[in-house]
C-alpha cells in the first residue's frame, strides 16, 4: 500500500526508508553530521566536491585492477575536469559518454611500457550488486560565489551523483520544487549536476522525473513498474520504479539520449 503522506509523515524520511529498505541503497543523513577528509565518512575533502572520490576509487580499481596509481588518478581528473567555455548539457553529455563507455587513460606499466587510451570501466552494467549504491540526505554543496544549497536527497552511484530528488510538503505543488529549488540549484550548484542521469520532483502524492535541461511540461510521470501494473503517480512507485538497482543503470546505459541537431 502507499505510503500516506503528512507534515508529520516526513516526506523526506519516507523517501529514504524506501531507498534502504525496498532497494538495498546504503543511506545517510549529512545534515549537519559530515567531517570532512580522506578519513571521514564521505571522503570529501570540502563541500564543493560534488564526487566522491574514495567510494569511484574503491570501484574503479575493483573493476579494473593492477593498474598504476597514476592510470586510477587520471581517470578520476578526467571525470571531474570543468570548463569554463561549455554549456551544463555540454559537459553533461561528455560525462555520460565517460560514464557509459568507460575513462579513456594514458599511463606507463610495470615493465616501462607506455600504455595509450586504455578504457577504465566506472560501472557494471551486468550485475547490479557489485556497484556501490548510495542514497545521502541533506547533503551540503558549495557553489558560485561561496554560496551553499542542501539538496533532499542525491542518489550516488560508485560515488557519482546520479540522481537528484527535490521533495515538497504534500500541500505545495510539484511545480514549486521545479521553479523555486530544481532551477536555483542548476544555477548556484551546477557542478553536482555535471554527472547526473535522472531529476525526481515530488510531493508525495504527486511526482515527475526529467533531465537537467527539462522544462517543466516536459517532466512526466512514472506510473507503472510492469505493463500490469496499474498507474499511479505517487512517490513510492517513481523511486521503487526508476531507483532500482539493475533498472537505473540500464537507464544511463541504454535510455538517455542527447539531441544533437
Amino acid at each position: 500500500m502507499p505510503h500516506e503522506y503528512s507534515e508529520d509523515n516526513l516526506i523526506e524520511k519516507t523517501a529514504i526508508d524506501l531507498f534502504f529498505n525496498q532497494l538495498k541503497w546504503d543511506t545517510l543523513l549529512a545534515y549537519n553530521k559530515e567531517g570532512f577528509g580522506e578519513g571521514s565518512t564521505l571522503g570529501r575533502l570540502n563541500k564543493k566536491e560534488v564526487v566522491l572520490k574514495k567510494i569511484f576509487f574503491e570501484k574503479i580499481k575493483e573493476f579494473n585492477p593492477g593498474l598504476p596509481q597514476k592510470a586510477y588518478e587520471e581517470a578520476y581528473s578526467t571525470l571531474i575536469e570543468e570548463s569554463i567555455t561549455k554549456s551544463l548539457a555540454e559537459i553533461n553529455y561528455e560525462k555520460h559518454l565517460l560514464l557509459r563507455n568507460g575513462i579513456p587513460v594514458d599511463f606507463i606499466n610495470e615493465k616501462g611500457e607506455q600504455i595509450k587510451n586504455k578504457t577504465l570501466k566506472v560501472f557494471d552494467f551486468d550485475n547490479a550488486d557489485n556497484n556501490n549504491f548510495l542514497a545521502v540526505r541533506q547533503l551540503w554543496i558549495q557553489g558560485k560565489s561561496n554560496r551553499e544549497r542542501r539538496p533532499d536527497i542525491i542518489g550516488f552511484v560508485n560515488g557519482i551523483p546520479l540522481v537528484f530528488i527535490e521533495l515538497k510538503n504534500p500541500t505545495k505543488n510539484v511545480r514549486e520544487a521545479y521553479d523555486k529549488n530544481f532551477l536555483d540549484y542548476i544555477d548556484v550548484i551546477p557542478r553536482l549536476f555535471h554527472h547526473n542521469a535522472l531529476v525526481i520532483l515530488s510531493n508525495g502524492r504527486e511526482s515527475k522525473i526529467g533531465s537537467i535541461t527539462s522544462k517543466y511540461h516536459h517532466f512526466h510521470e512514472w506510473k507503472r513498474i510492469t505493463e500490469e501494473d496499474e498507474g499511479v503517480v505517487d512517490l513510492d512507485r517513481m523511486i521503487i520504479g526508476v531507483c532500482h538497482k539493475q533498472r537505473i543503470l540500464d537507464i544511463l546505459e541504454n535510455f538517455i539520449l542527447f539531441d544533437n541537431s
